[in-house]
């Protein structure tokens, strides 16, 4: 075999390993919708949180993807969990886990608007779960986490089942 063949065969190896790889991870869909009017951010099939077990925020103390074949549904929003143990909690006491505001990004509920809620950018506060668009919108949303939330809790009532786009 000569050199050029061990580093073709070398080059396929490893892009079949990075597509297998790819293939193994869930996929994460774009949840946000500009034109729907729903309350709960999900993706095109309805799963929240882009896939990311709800229950483990509480239990692990971190994101993380949960499976298809563990889910459970609640609001119109379909979860998935990491552990039958986790879907079973879930499904014991759904409010005590489902997102705040659908899912959708605390700051903008402040802000009055409806953003994609990003499952890496979250934090439990009082026992609920929070998401934000994106870290750097996080790290602005603790510097008054109190403030945030009243502003949000007075907001999401008269948005709520508002476009994104026509807010």
């Amino acid at each position: 075999m000569n050199r050029f063949s061990l580093k073709r065969r070398l080059a396929l190896a490893i892009m079949t390993a990075s597509i297998t790889m790819i293939g193994a991870i869930p996929q994460l869909a774009m949840a946000y919708d500009e034109n729907s009017t729903s309350s709960v951010n999900v993706d095109a099939k309805g799963v929240g949180l882009k896939g990311f077990d709800p229950v483990a925020y509480f239990t692990a103390g971190s994101p993380t993807i949960g499976k298809s074949s563990i889910a459970a549904a609640h609001d119109g929003v379909t979860y998935y969990f990491a552990s039958i143990e986790n879907r079973d909690k879930f499904k014991a006491d759904p409010a005590k886990y489902a997102p705040q505001y659908g899912g959708f990004c605390s700051t903008g509920v402040a802000l009055e608007k409806k953003l994609d809620g990003d499952p890496q950018a979250w934090r439990v506060v009082d026992g609920k779960l929070y998401l934000n668009v994106n870290k750097d919108v996080q790290k602005k949303w603790l510097e008054d986490v109190p403030g945030n939330l009243k502003k949000a809790e007075m907001n999401w009532g008269s948005i709520k089942a508002k476009t994104p786009k026509s807010l």
